[in-house]
């Protein structure tokens, strides 16, 4: 092999291993901000992996906001998807239409059995639910939703009005 030879071959070596390096480090990064979804139920089944950032979903269970009475920024409380329930901490400003019995995605990090959320994304507004949420409850909870006479189409399925100061419980 003369050295024309050897010196456009290496040329063509160096360039496929460069495409194949940069190749893996888009698909690293891409796997690195992919976020789960998990409802609820596979929170609850331990499905979830620990410390790990995944996404969560459900319904805002009513009666279950309490805000910390010395820190109005620590915020607890449930999600659901009538099956299981998860509890929630948020340390932060809620959006201004979270509120009971509506649907919200957070994004977090599971710490034992409490989802600890980064991120609360509510909804968009009276008729809007996440397509995550609203695809997982519907699955999930048609045959045992019928068993008792309720749809999923119906107002239970539905986002509420937003919390009042007054509604908010504190201990």
């Amino acid at each position: 092999m003369n050295a024309v030879r050897r010196k456009k071959l290496m040329w063509v070596f160096f360039t496929l291993a460069g495409a194949a390096v940069a190749v893996v480090l888009v698909i690293y990064a891409i796997g690195q901000q992919t976020d789960y979804y998990f409802d609820p139920t596979a929170i609850a089944k331990g499905e979830a992996p620990q410390d790990k950032r995944i996404r969560a979903g459900g319904m805002v269970v009513a009666g279950s906001v309490q805000r910390a009475p010395n820190d109005p920024l620590s915020v607890e409380f449930a999600i659901t998807d009538f099956k299981s329930t998860v509890p929630v901490t948020y340390q932060g400003i809620l959006p201004d239409l979270f509120a009971e019995n509506s649907g919200i995605v957070a994004t977090g990090k599971m710490q034992g059995t409490t989802f600890v959320a980064g991120e609360v994304l509510a909804k968009h507004d009276e008729n809007y639910m996440p397509p995550e949420v609203a695809k997982s409850l519907k699955e999930n909870n048609r045959a045992s939703a019928e068993k008792v006479g309720v749809s999923p189409d119906s107002k239970l399925y539905q986002p509420a009005e937003p919390i009042k100061d007054s509604q908010v419980i504190t201990q």
